[in-house]
């Protein structure tokens, strides 16, 4: 369950957040959405991998954090171990909120039923003593102005992807010490073989749109899946 509201300092004037990582506090994800805004940071630490919703038929990124539903290996205990978070997990419990026709500037909202709403008095403040945001707000509303304006204008890279053909289906196969598997399906990857025969005027398009480099981070950030089987490797050896 939700319960938005327009963030406001009269009625969130005392509000405090939990902003370390924990299961509980919704981190317990096996993957995270991601926009192509931030690709470049992304792809230093997590595989980057897309995956059609089989409703809408519609693409969209994500961050892998693991091989099954509800494990992020990047979370060790109350800490992310990783040097980038993945925005949208980092602006939880905000959102940008907007009026019905979906058109105006954006407010920020928050989800007062999320758990990482403080209850006891503990966590970081959203205002100061003066009403004033504190540096955390800050930082969200910044965050959720990047993510807001990527989400809007991503249609157009995804649009191009399939335009072009860029994407193929990727299944992995992820062998461990014990002698266990996990098997990784359903999702897509850039078609490296494809993006090479473009010719001049197709790559001028994807160049000229900003959508050229987002897709050769996409495709470095597959690096990092030797990283991530490391990770389970080493859960699986921990018992």
């Amino acid at each position: 369950m939700t319960n938005h509201a327009i963030l406001n300092t009269g009625d969130h004037g005392d509000l405090r957040v939990h902003t370390h990582a924990d299961a509980a506090l919704g981190d317990a994800a096996m993957a995270a959405l991601a926009v192509p805004a931030e690709f470049r940071r992304l792809q230093g630490e997590y595989p980057i991998l897309f995956k059609r919703d089989a409703e809408s038929g519609a693409f969209s990124a994500l961050a892998l954090l693991g091989f099954e539903n509800g494990e992020n290996l990047f979370l060790q205990g109350d800490r992310w171990d990783a040097g980038y978070r993945p925005m949208s997990m980092a602006i939880q419990p905000f959102l940008i909120g907007r009026s019905e026709s979906g058109e105006g500037q954006g407010q920020v909202h928050v989800d007062l039923d999320h758990p990482r709403i403080s209850t006891s008095g503990e966590g970081t403040r959203v205002f100061d003593e003066d009403g004033k945001p504190t540096p955390y707000l800050e930082r969200i509303a910044e965050m959720l102005g990047v993510l807001d304006e990527s989400y809007r204008s991503s249609g157009d890279f995804f649009a191009a992807l399939e335009r072009y053909e860029l994407l193929e289906p990727f299944t992995l196969e992820v062998p461990l010490s014990d002698g266990s598997k996990n098997s990784l399906v359903g999702f897509h990857i850039v078609d490296e073989a494809k993006l090479r025969t473009l010719d001049g005027d197709a790559l001028a398009d994807l160049h000229g749109n900003g959508h050229l480099f987002p897709i050769f981070m996409a495709m470095a950030s597959l690096s990092q899946l030797s990283g991530l089987i490391a990770r389970k490797d080493a859960k699986q050896a921990r018992g």
